[in-house]
């Protein structure tokens, strides 16, 4: 079978990195630390680092043409294997850049795909990755191929034959359509499996890649699942029970981290992935309050969240990793600028119980006041309101009651009978 599944690795090699970046966009004093993070996650040794300001990147080679042999310069007297930008590049702005330095260049879209490929543990999380890293390999295949010279002749070739290249695209394509297939059906179970959930509220965690997702949710249901320091590690959702004082059990969700610019492609392939944020009553948005760049970080997920159009959903800032912060000044500013955030560290466990209640108010914002009227033989629907939501008063009159609950408005939709009549009150 053909198979195109994973970009050029970079495990094991040394690197350069490089940012170009305008006035306006520079953040903080040292723009490529993230990018650092990413190429140790990928097993990459930082040899050297180069950044340039520039309104707008070089058409030819992103970097201006001094700083391209500035680069070429650092590289090769580093011994460096390849140059990773922290921007996303052009496919004819990868091969002016590698055929000037004469190293494998990569960008930032590149080098998360390959993470991403190293991490994915299930299938669903493989096919995802898979199908991002060939719509991101498409337009670069000419760089990709080393044996584009050949041509086929022969019975049923047009003209003097095909070039190898044209043979591979039609490949490539082929295998595209066959994992969105593939995910589409998977897609579809996901949404089944969550719509059969719907017995409980459900509480997403989302955020930031490494603000520290998976320990919280250890933290709060008691399980074990995989936690490590490193960004994307975790690829696939894991859902448990979280006991939730004064409430009782919900669903907890811990989902895939978000990055500033995460790749368009990634984020098409994981909607599967995400289904359980989609669906959630809440978000618990996790953001690692110890990072230097936690606005930005913030600001970030919120833009993922609203490219997966669940930017309206109720949610809670929840600002992880507080006991890492030693200066006051930041916690102040942290509290001024968001002053509803939960402070929280879900290594000692500060802040918890101040998350569960916040969490159970969020969750109270949804409920509803509404008298149901029904016959009083229908012992399944009362059995229905008592288990969802909370009976307040029961009227009988002749072979019918209006019961008067609070119930959560998705567990009230889904009460169709003809034979009921239900009316919500105004809570004011």
């Amino acid at each position: 079978m053909y198979e195109l599944s994973r970009t050029e690795s970079v495990a094991a090699e040394s690197a350069v990195l490089v940012g170009v970046y305008s006035k306006k966009k520079e953040a903080g004093n040292d723009p490529l630390t993230e990018l650092d993070g990413l190429a140790a996650t990928a097993g990459v040794n930082v040899v050297g680092r180069m950044t340039q300001r520039r309104e707008t990147p070089d058409a030819a080679t992103y970097l201006g043409s001094g700083k391209v042999e500035e680069l070429g310069r650092l590289a090769a007297a580093n011994d460096a294997d390849l140059v990773i930008f922290d921007n996303d590049l052009s496919p004819g702005q990868t091969r002016n850049l590698e055929k000037a330095i004469g190293l494998k260049v990569l960008d930032r879209t590149e080098l998360i795909l390959d993470i991403f490929a190293t991490r994915a543990q299930t299938a669903q999380a493989r096919l995802a990755v898979e199908l991002a890293q060939l719509e991101y390999s498409m337009p670069r295949l000419k760089r990709m191929w080393t044996h584009l010279s050949r041509q086929k002749k022969g019975v049923g070739l047009r003209g003097p034959g095909e070039t190898q290249l044209e043979e591979d695209r039609r490949l490539v394509e082929k295998r595209i359509k066959d994992l969105r297939r593939q995910l589409k059906v998977i897609e579809r179970r996901k949404q089944r499996e969550v719509a059969a959930r719907a017995d409980l509220m459900t509480v997403s965690l989302v955020g930031y890649t490494n603000a520290g997702k998976s320990t919280l949710m250890n933290a709060l249901t008691g399980s074990d699942v995989f936690v490590q320091d490193a960004l994307f590690a975790t690829l696939d959702t894991r859902t448990r029970r979280w006991q939730l004082p004064g409430w009782g059990p919900v669903l907890l969700s811990d989902t895939v981290g978000f990055i500033r610019n995460l790749p368009h492609h990634l984020i098409e392939s994981f909607k599967a992935t995400l289904e359980e944020a989609r669906q959630a009553d809440l978000l618990l948005h996790v953001a690692d309050g110890s990072n230097p760049a936690v606005f930005d970080q913030i600001a970030a997920a919120y833009d993922v969240l609203e490219e997966i159009g669940i930017e309206r959903k109720d949610t809670v800032l929840v600002v992880n990793k507080i006991d890492a912060l030693s200066d006051r000044f930041r916690v102040d500013k942290l509290q001024d600028r968001y002053p509803a955030a939960v402070p929280i560290s879900a290594r000692t466990g500060y802040g918890l119980e101040g998350l569960a209640r916040a969490a159970s108010d969020a969750l109270s914002r949804c409920f509803v006041d509404a008298d149901v009227e029904l016959n009083v033989d229908n012992g399944r629907l009362l059995a229905y309101l008592a288990a969802h939501g909370e009976i307040l008063s029961k009227q009988y009159r002749d072979s019918r009651v209006t019961v008067h609950c609070r119930i959560p408005q998705h567990f009230l939709g889904r009460i169709n009978e003809e034979s009921v009549a239900v009316r919500t009150r105004n809570s004011g």
